[in-house]
């Protein structure tokens, strides 16, 4: 069974078990996009772009409603050594496909897509620098960048100003057992070596939108699973904080804005 959390020597990286690495929230970080975000957890970085367009996919037509979809990739040089880009390869791997549509799943969970009405939003995540949380970070990132471009939308009168098309935020974040301790958002060495390992979405209101566990090297108990989830939830609810101060600053000139674990919010 994993140990509590508490009185416990600090991991690798001088955290606690139920502690976040520092997350940084960096908003409008391109020009272009109605949204674009760059997102860090510790040493991974993840730029979110969202693209608005007016109309919906064939299949949708005719029915009121929009649609919220995402693609993932990684550049690359994300990792220590250089991945072939999959356009060369000629299609997209297993990896990338459930990604794209774990963040797409993630996202929709929290968009009333009648409000939105007959408009698609692309959410595109672009792992710059991997080490470990890529897929947490893109959601968490993501949220965010599919927040402005819903602002941006109700601002042209693409949307109807008092639509309300977000119901919830949507955070995520990786949870394991390494060592025979459950911690909260394991960077690259940590994963690698995890007996369990757990990807946890959660809306900003404490919901369980997915859950991924798996059992990498030894068997989990109930009480390690629970243990996972208590610190997912607090982890999320950190997350949660850090995106609504991020969103909440809006400076006049346009530059970026910037939400960081622990620092508070600058323009």
């Amino acid at each position: 069974m994993g140990a509590p959390t508490s009185d416990l020597p600090l991991r690798a990286d001088g955290r606690r078990a139920d502690q976040l690495r520092p997350v940084t929230i960096t908003r409008r970080f391109l020009e272009a996009g109605e949204g674009s975000v760059l997102v860090e957890f510790g040493g991974t970085k993840v730029l979110c772009v969202a693209s608005f367009t007016e109309g919906v996919p064939r299949w949708r037509k005719g029915s009121g409603e929009g649609w919220v979809t995402a693609e993932y990739a990684m550049l690359p040089r994300a990792t220590s050594s250089r991945s072939d880009r999959e356009s060369v390869k000629g299609r997209v791997g297993g990896r990338t496909h459930e990604i794209s549509r774990l963040v797409g799943r993630s996202l929709r969970a929290v968009v009333d897509v009648a409000a939105l009405g007959e408009n698609t939003i692309v959410l595109d995540c672009d792992v710059l620098q991997a080490d470990g949380g890529t897929r947490t970070a893109a959601i968490t990132g993501a949220y965010v960048a599919l927040a402005d471009a819903v602002a941006w939308a109700q601002r042209k009168r693409l949307v109807k100003p008092g639509k309300q098309v977000l119901t919830d935020s949507v955070a995520a974040v990786s949870v394991g057992v390494v060592g025979g301790r459950t911690v909260l958002d394991l960077p690259y060495e940590e994963d690698v070596r995890a007996e369990t390992d757990m990807n946890v979405v959660v809306t900003g209101s404490g919901t369980f939108v997915e859950v991924q566990g798996t059992a990498e090297h030894a068997p989990f108990d109930r009480a390690e699973l629970d243990a996972m989830l208590d610190l997912a939830l607090a982890g999320t609810a950190e997350l949660a904080r850090l995106q609504a101060a991020a969103l909440a600053a809006e400076p006049s000139d346009g530059s970026a804005t910037r939400a960081a674990q622990g620092t508070g919010v600058t323009a």
